[in-house]
């Protein structure tokens, strides 16, 4: 676990205001239960804890980097992280009034990143700017490296819309706008995002929570946007739950009246690609992971999703693939670990062979030594929240928890081999890139990972 303070610790920063992830769960919880530290706060934190075997004895933090206060004496917290040929990119939370935008690193020496760039950060006032994704396309409108920024509303009645924004970082010292996609302007905008490629075309999968909800039905939470020319970007194809059998016509967009006898929560949280961009893994919360053939991007076909035993909260939110993808690894964040009817516990990773898309099967359950601490009450801190995998490891955020690595080999049987724990960690995201591990904590900015012998 985290080691504690040496000494007193004066903070002069304030917890953020972080929504809930499941914002129509009337539970007075939120994310932020962590402070914002300046670069300055973080020189007095204790050293991070490592445990890790003897063939994953990478955990080693070699740089940990706040952001830099783009608006004077206003320290932004950080979401997502992201990294591209040589550069890390940071999304923003909502400390401070949000605006944060997408911070660049060049990561050329990982021991010492260097944030050359802001970009998203004045587009729409009042917003947050949690997940950025970049990608090389190359299409008849554009050729370069785009990236995509996932953009939220504050306040969703705001004289603004969500969406997400398109910038070329070609020249990642100085990224240009290019587009923006809005989506039913009275929900809080697009969740989380992924940019995929088919060929000469370029799409966005989009999240957007409640939009189905909110808009009654008018709109839906899954769409499917081409963004071959970023300045024009068109919506082409959305997902509608009531076409699914186990969905009844009468659906609100959110309350689902599950064959189980449950009425459970639904929502689009985060979607994925597969490294063709023929498949979308779409995190629907309570209606499990859902698998579609994308191929036709205008005419995308449901083939499956996974599902839950009765006594499990759902709360399927975000998604990774493995073994040439037929592996689907899930994480599930329940935050309140007692509800009537279901098992006491945090939320936990799942994996399912996806070999037959249109029938996931349930190979493994892993669980970390957080999950079962119920005393701990309804807290963010001790779920699992986003999976990442390189080979045979996978990665876990989870907050409270750090980085825990996993071995896959046999994906029926995961096995913990490392962890990674800053003090007063509150890891939100994970990525692998090249030699080096990116983690980002929520109040405390960049964390980088390397070998400890720096071999790949």
């Amino acid at each position: 676990m985290a080691s504690t303070l040496s000494g007193v610790l004066a903070i002069s920063s304030f917890a953020p205001t972080i929504f809930a992830h499941d914002e129509l769960d009337n539970v007075e919880v939120d994310k932020g239960e962590r402070t914002t530290f300046t670069a300055e706060e973080l020189d007095q934190l204790g050293e991070p804890a490592v445990d890790g075997s003897k063939n994953l004895n990478f955990l080693k933090e070699v740089a940990a980097v706040q952001t830099e206060q783009i608006y004077e004496g206003i320290q932004n917290n950080t979401a997502d992280v992201y990294a591209h040929k040589g550069f890390a990119y940071l999304g923003s939370h909502t400390a401070n009034g949000g605006n944060g935008g997408v911070r660049v690193f060049d990561m050329k020496d990982p021991e010492n990143p260097v944030e050359i760039s802001a970009f998203a950060h004045d587009d729409v006032e009042g917003t947050w700017q949690e997940k950025v994704i970049v990608k090389s396309v190359n299409t008849p409108d554009f050729n370069g490296e785009l990236a995509v920024v996932s953009v939220q509303q504050l306040n969703r009645k705001a004289d603004t819309s969500g969406g997400f924004l398109l910038y070329d970082v070609t020249d990642p010292y100085n990224p240009e706008k290019l587009g923006y996609w809005e989506v039913y302007s009275e929900t809080n905008g697009t969740h989380e995002l992924y940019l995929t490629t088919q060929g000469n075309r370029a799409l966005v999968l989009t999240a957007n929570p409640y939009t189905d909800y909110y808009s009654h039905g008018e709109e839906k939470d899954f769409q499917i946007v081409d963004v071959s020319d970023p300045s024009n970007p068109k919506t082409l194809w959305e997902f509608d739950p009531r076409s699914l059998p186990e969905v009844s016509e009468d659906f609100n967009g959110y309350h689902w009246e599950a064959p189980d006898g449950k009425t459970r929560p639904v929502f689009a949280h985060s979607v994925i690609a597969d490294n063709t961009g023929q498949y979308a893994y779409v995190s629907m919360w309570d209606l499990g992971t859902m698998i579609f053939d994308i191929k036709d991007p205008e005419n995308p076909k449901y083939l499956g999703r996974t599902d839950f035993a009765s006594d499990q909260q759902g709360s399927a939110h975000s998604a990774t693939l493995a073994k040439g993808g037929n592996v689907l690894i899930e994480t599930r964040e329940v935050y309140v670990p007692v509800r009537e009817g279901y098992e006491e516990a945090y939320g936990y990773t799942r994996i399912f062979d996806i070999k037959d898309k249109s029938n996931p099967k349930l190979l493994s359950e892993f669980k970390t030594d957080l999950v079962d601490n119920i005393e701990d009450g309804p807290t963010f801190a001790n779920t699992v929240h986003d999976p990442k995998v390189r080979g045979n490891t996978l990665y876990l955020s989870h907050y409270a928890g750090g980085v825990y690595a996993v071995d896959i080999s046999d994906p029926t049987q995961p096995k913990q081999i490392g962890q990674y724990t800053p003090d007063q960690s509150f890891v939100w995201g994970v990525f692998v890139d090249k030699n080096y591990i990116l983690a980002s904590d929520i109040g405390q900015g960049l964390k980088v990972l390397m070998k400890k012998n720096g071999n790949k």
